[in-house]
């Protein structure tokens, strides 16, 4: 977007109308975003489960999405698959249900966030590492065979 347009659209402000727009067409966006915001306050402020839960299950999912890329992959492309073939009703519900899940048990919707981070995580390395023409070898470790102490 131009500079002068951006700064055109800050003076302006945005309407009611292209907020419900952006909203029906990002709706699994928006409300995770709002679950998300809702279910760090509700774990920075000890509500139901402090931050010591949510910061574990954070971690477990990355190193789970580190580690186990693929399965971690497939089901997560499972339960957004499921989610998208959905009704914008159903969306809504389900959307509502992570709000829930934030509200009470933050530590799920973070780990889930944690599966996410790790699979990209994984997926950004290997592709770097592509880019920059590095491959892991299956050579033995030393150029000659012999050994050393």
């Amino acid at each position: 977007m131009n500079k002068n347009k951006l700064s055109e659209k800050l003076k302006e402000g945005v309407s009611v109308q292209e907020l419900e727009d952006f909203a029906r067409k990002h709706t699994t966006e928006v409300f995770t975003a709002l679950a998300i915001i809702v279910g760090a306050i509700s774990s920075a402020w000890d509500f139901f489960t402090g931050p010591k839960m949510t910061i574990l299950f954070t971690a477990l999912g990355v190193l789970l999405g580190i580690f186990f890329p693929a399965p971690t992959e497939k089901g997560l492309k499972q339960l957004y698959g499921f989610t998208f073939k959905q009704e914008k009703s159903t969306q809504m519900i389900l959307g509502g249900v992570k709000i829930i899940i934030g509200i009470f048990i933050p530590f799920i919707l973070f780990g889930i966030l944690g599966l996410l981070a790790g699979t990209s995580y994984h997926y950004y390395v290997r592709h770097a590492q592509a880019t920059a023409g590095i491959h892991p070898t299956h050579s033995s470790r030393h150029k000659n065979d012999e050994e050393h102490d």
